[in-house]
């Protein structure tokens, strides 16, 4: 039976490399569905978690609902890759980082394309999920998969089908996302769209796998430069005497020709502050500037600096100095209500303050302790949110709003408060410094 068929009968077998925000809550989609799913992951802990554990590891996938497909046997996490041969269509969803130099990083990708040619065979559908370059998919990965002397389109089919993910959106989930499929041929994207359709409301096509790979780099660009175009307005209101939560919900009155952005201390999550420079770097191969785009990158990365400005003059108001000070932060993951800390600003904002001799401390119910990241090795705990706690810290700079802060019992037991979020922006007190 070829691909095509099982698909049309529902035998077919996915598996899915990377279980991390992205690749899990695809897995359970396929196994909600009754199609048997097997797991790939380096990480032998989220194996046990799933396997033996059946619990989750990430806040917003309840662990009953792991439990449910585990127990239901559609679904198993393992780290031994050669079962890849088991399965008919295998989806990467591995991180594509920045090195050192904000240059891509695709190791991950092409390690995991070099495991499934170890193991692959005629019939399977590849299809890349993280997000990069144009030209990824068609020839860096195409090159690793033919050098088993299968041939695409012949023997194999290949795919790009960005993630959109957006962790705890109560508006959206993973089966209603609309998703983008390119093939690298005419019927690479059309068993594609097939797989994706089983578990996805809406499939829409391309013309190639360049096509999907630039339209997740135009997602994130049109938000990175918007999101740069109101930090950048937010420094020049701020010396104008203006708020600029107040212009934005001004100007979002109007019902056409105007969508609403928001200023923070910074970008975080793994697209944003990253995905943009896939294309700055590709562009350079074509000898071309992007100039807007990285621009945009300047400001953004820029918001942590400016919100430590903001420290220090709120310090400065109040006869303090920064060297010596203890601050509380609020929020360590990268947006409300998540535990994600992946590029979160919160960090760059740690690192910056304990330069200029701050005693740091943070509070996030959701990261009860800062794991061991490649940036930034901190050895810290969150702390419990108590009048007596509040109380030790000379300022508490308010980085992620989570819906579970008390802000008004936080505004009353804290001596100052940095908010760059506008989340005390109902009160009015001297105590408040917007940044």
């Amino acid at each position: 039976m070829d691909l095509v068929q099982k698909i049309k009968k529902n035998k077919f077998k996915v598996g899915i490399i990377g279980l991390g925000y992205v690749g899990l809550p695809l897995a359970l989609e396929f196994s909600i569905k009754n199609i048997q799913v097997i797991g790939f992951d380096l990480d032998a802990g989220k194996v046990r978690k799933i396997n033996k554990e059946k619990k989750s590891y990430i806040k917003h996938i309840p662990s009953e609902k792991i439990k449910k497909e585990v127990n239901r046997k559609t679904f198993l996490a393992t780290t031994d890759f050669s079962r890849i041969k088991e399965t008919d269509a295998v989806i990467i969803c591995v991180p594509t980082p920045l090195n050192a130099n904000r240059e891509p990083d695709l190791s991950y990708v092409l390690n995991s394309t070099e495991e499934i040619a170890k193991y692959m065979r005629k019939g399977q559908l590849i299809s890349l999920e993280s997000t990069t370059y144009p030209g990824t998919t068609d020839e860096d990965i195409l090159r690793i998969l033919e050098k088993t002397g299968l041939k695409v389109g012949k023997d194999f089919w290949l795919c790009f089908s960005p993630e959109r993910e957006d962790p705890n959106n109560p508006h959206y989930s993973t089966s209603t996302i609309p998703k983008v499929v390119g093939g690298v041929t005419e019927k690479c994207t059309m068993i594609g769209k097939m797989i994706y359709s089983k578990v996805i409301d809406t499939v829409v096509t391309v013309s190639s796998a360049r096509a999907a790979e630039a339209t997740k780099l135009l997602e994130n660009i049109y938000r990175s430069i918007n999101i740069a175009l109101v930090n950048e307005l937010k420094t020049v209101f701020d010396r104008m005497d203006i708020d600029i939560w107040e212009v934005i919900s001004a100007a979002s009155t109007k019902p056409f020709g105007f969508t609403p952005f928001y200023p923070g201390p910074g970008l975080g999550g793994h697209c944003i502050p990253i995905d943009p420079f896939y294309l700055t770097w590709k562009a350079r191969e074509f000898e071309i500037s992007t100039k807007f785009i990285e621009l945009a990158g300047e400001v953004n990365t820029s918001m942590p600096y400016y919100v430590v400005e903001k420290v220090m003059h709120a310090f400065n108001k109040n006869f303090k100095h920064i060297n010596g000070a203890k601050i509380l932060i609020l929020g360590l993951a990268y947006k409300k209500d998540i535990d994600d800390i992946r590029e979160s600003p919160s960090l760059k904002l740690i690192e910056l303050l304990q330069d200029r001799g701050a005693i740091v401390d943070y509070n996030d119910d959701y990261v009860t302790e800062i794991p061991k990241l490649r940036k930034y090795k901190f050895n810290k705990k969150s702390t419990k949110i108590t009048k007596s706690n509040l109380s030790k810290y000379d300022l508490v700079l308010l980085s992620t709003d989570h819906t579970y802060y008390d802000y008004e019992f936080i505004l009353r037991n804290s001596r100052i408060i940095v908010d760059t979020r506008n989340a005390f922006g109902k009160f009015k007190s001297s105590k408040i410094f917007k940044a």
